[in-house]
């Protein structure tokens, strides 16, 4: 094949940005893709969502600048709310759906921050340690499983949202995946299916009876969000850090899988354009720096615990946009849409239906990306030490969302009172089995390790 005859390459990379009105598009796009989760969350706890979505893109501004800063390159990721914390969280707050929590809040905050400094800790360490070191605590099979597990047993959530109307939802996920498909290479277009898809969902849904413009109408042009402080002087401060910091368990592995994910992804369209890559993987300790650093502002002001987002990175692999540029759009569009109340609630009129038809498409690509992983690092799945890690945290993961709706039933009270969180507890068994091969090798016993197959 000559260069004349190979296909056009549209993308872009971290620190290439689009025409401003482009930008402004895309940047949109990824709230589109963040939204739901967020504020289904923010829900959930009994936080304020309009300081929850201006929070979420303070952070997600502030990682990304310092990461422009002090790499000289976007890591290009958004911070938006945590589904592992929801559990925790409501134990301190005592929430219900879509009922401020008042003072709990402030109690739940301090532990969010805790939280913070617990990754921003870890994160320093690997500077300190090395990637490598990290390697062989994380290694692909267990990045690659944990990123598996987030995204199907999101699945739940997605089929939950889908079927408040299968046809909307269907029609949705149909014109989006047709046109994440046939408009790749399509220049500008070829970026928008997720904003496109919505956009034709939404209005599908308005002969439908699911669209309700009264809150639109009804909403003020300026709102001042709930920001608060956190209440360190309360005598249940310590409680809630045990509570919430903790579960950094499971978003630590799921930061770095999600770091790799794009690394993989990132690099491969560098290739494809013949530019220099960007080995963003090599800078796991710094990115989980800024994933604490999302939570520690999260913490101080209002925002709920949160880690970079699966969804938002499902959509920059679709699109091949990793546009750090558009990203930090993304986070000033979240903190406007905290303050200018129509656009919030024009945002939120868009019907559950149609977020569950994009859902269905973004939670599973979350999954396919962590096979993906696998497979780029070329795993040996022919090990059974390789297998065993990578079907324990399949099996507890899905097994305790299946059973225990995201709970495994070993309850802690003042900790876990609802259980183990299934993906953390996946997560920390996968990281123990394979702690177990490097203080005993297999090799020590006259093992040969299996073939792989010649990837």
């Amino acid at each position: 094949m000559t260069a004349q005859d190979k296909p056009k390459v549209f993308g872009y990379l971290p620190n290439e940005a689009p025409p401003f009105g482009q930008m402004v598009l895309l940047g949109f796009q990824h709230i589109l893709t963040m939204f739901p989760a967020t504020v289904l969350v923010a829900l959930l706890v009994g936080f304020d969502v309009g300081t929850v979505l201006a929070v979420s893109g303070l952070a997600t501004v502030t990682a990304l600048l310092l990461s422009r800063f002090f790499l000289g390159k976007f890591i290009p990721l958004y911070y938006g709310s945590s589904f592992s914390y929801i559990s925790a969280t409501i134990a301190l707050t005592h929430a219900e759906f879509g009922v401020y929590a008042g003072d709990a809040v402030r109690l739940a905050q301090v532990g969010i921050v805790a939280t913070g400094i617990a990754n921003m800790l870890v994160g320093w360490l690997i500077t300190r340690i090395g990637k490598d070191a990290l390697d062989t605590v994380l290694p692909p099979v267990i990045t690659g499983s944990v990123a598996l597990v987030i995204g199907f047993t999101l699945g739940g959530a997605a089929v939950n949202m889908a079927q408040a109307n299968w046809a909307v939802s269907t029609i949705t996920f149909l014109i989006t995946v047709v046109l994440s498909v046939y408009l790749q290479g399509a220049g500008f277009l070829g970026l928008l299916p997720i904003l496109l898809g919505a956009t034709a969902g939404y209005l599908i849904a308005i002969p439908f009876g699911l669209v309700d413009f009264k809150p639109v109408m009804d909403a003020p042009w300026f709102q001042i969000p709930r920001f608060t402080f956190p209440n360190f002087a309360s005598p249940r401060a310590w409680e809630s850090v045990a509570a919430i910091a903790i579960i950094a368990i499971a978003t630590i592995p799921e930061s770095t899988a999600h770091l790799y994910q794009i690394s993989l992804y990132v690099d491969k369209l560098a290739d494809d354009l013949g530019k220099e890559r960007y080995h963003l993987s090599q800078f796991i300790g710094f990115n989980l720096i800024l994933d604490g650093l999302g939570d520690f502002i999260n913490g101080m002001f209002g925002g709920v615990a949160g880690t970079n987002y699966g969804e938002n990175n499902s959509l920059m692999a679709i699109t091949r946009n990793y546009s750090g540029p558009v990203l930090v759009t993304a986070g000033v569009i979240a903190i406007l849409l905290g303050f200018i109340g129509k656009l919030a609630a024009l945002v939120h009129s868009v019907p559950v239906a149609v977020t569950g038809g994009l859902a269905v498409y973004l939670f599973g690509v979350v999954g396919m990306q962590g096979i993906a992983l696998i497979q780029s690092e070329k795993v040996n799945l022919f090990d059974p030490k390789q297998l065993s890690i990578g079907a324990l945290i399949g099996i507890v993961a899905l097994g305790g969302q299946i059973i225990g709706n995201g709970y495994i039933d070993i309850k802690i009270p003042g900790v876990f009172p609802d259980g183990l969180p299934c993906i953390a507890t996946g997560a920390v068994a996968g990281i123990t089995l394979n702690s177990i091969f490097l203080l005993v090798p297999p090799e020590k016993f006259g093992v040969v390790t299996r073939d792989n197959l010649n990837l």
